[in-house]
Order: structure tokens, then C-alpha cells, then sequence
């Protein structure tokens, strides 16, 4: 998928990691939360509606990135989401949560407390994926 088809609210919002098979994968720019997503190459808006190989290749992805959150973030549960209330375009955000995050045990759309990544994080984060997820490409 090209970055430029992107949109512009999940832009604003997010760090581009890099790719991921035939998917954008993005940091959410809050460090307060590890907090991923994925945008698939389509135009379908709903997840049933993908062809079943793309839905696996999704899954495989969600997956690898459930793994990654869990080994490289200190974490007690996973969030999987494929929300799209507000952005139409396909997304799914992987998000690790832990007892003692700002917004446990609600929900991390729309809280107001932020902490920005340093370069060096986002750096370090980056590596970690290139090193960890098969196909990744930043």
C-alpha cells in the first residue's frame, strides 16, 4: 500500500513504522500506551468483506505484532480492535494495556494524557520490528 492513500487522521496521529506484507504499519505517537496499526491494502471498509486470504495474511500480522508488544513492552493484556467509527479506512490497532496505565481499565481513544516517544525510542522501536516481524520493511 502506498503511504500517500493514507489517512490523513491516522497520519497526524501516527509515526509510519514501515510496512508489513501488503500493510502500512503505524505507531500511535502516544507513548503513554504501546499502541500499533495496522492499514491493510484495500478499499473494503469492513473486515468479513476481505477475501479469506487476506483476512489470513491479516491475522498473521495482528499476530506477529501481538507477539512483538508482548516481548518488547511490559504489559498484562492485549487490545485488538477494528473500530473505524471515525476513519473509514481499514485499521487495526494493537494496543498493549497494564493495570497501572493512565486509563485502566477504560478505554485509550479520546484520553487526554500524553507522552511524546524521543527519537531515540522511535529508533530503537523500529529496529526491534525490522529484527522480530517476517516481512517487515521500514
Amino acid at each position: 500500500m502506498d503511504i500517500s492513500r493514507l489517512d490523513n487522521r491516522l497520519a497526524n496521529d501516527s509515526y509510519y513504522m514501515g510496512h508489513i506484507a501488503n500493510s502500512i504499519l503505524l505507531l500511535m505517537k502516544n507513548a503513554l500506551y504501546p499502541w500499533f496499526v495496522i492499514v491493510p491494502d484495500t478499499d473494503e471498509t469492513e473486515f468479513y468483506k476481505l477475501a479469506s486470504s487476506q483476512q489470513v495474511e491479516l491475522l498473521e500480522q495482528i499476530n506477529q505484532l501481538s507477539a512483538f508488544i508482548i516481548n518488547n513492552f511490559q504489559i498484562e493484556k492485549l487490545n485488538v480492535a477494528t473500530i473505524g467509527n471515525v476513519v473509514a479506512q481499514m485499521h487495526i490497532h494493537v494496543v498493549g494495556r497494564h493495570s497501572h496505565d493512565a486509563c485502566w481499565p477504560g478505554v485509550v481513544w479520546g484520553y487526554d494524557a500524553f507522552t511524546a516517544y524521543s527519537t531515540e525510542q522511535l529508533g530503537e522501536i523500529k529496529l526491534k520490528l525490522g529484527a522480530e516481524l517476517t516481512g517487515f520493511k521500514s
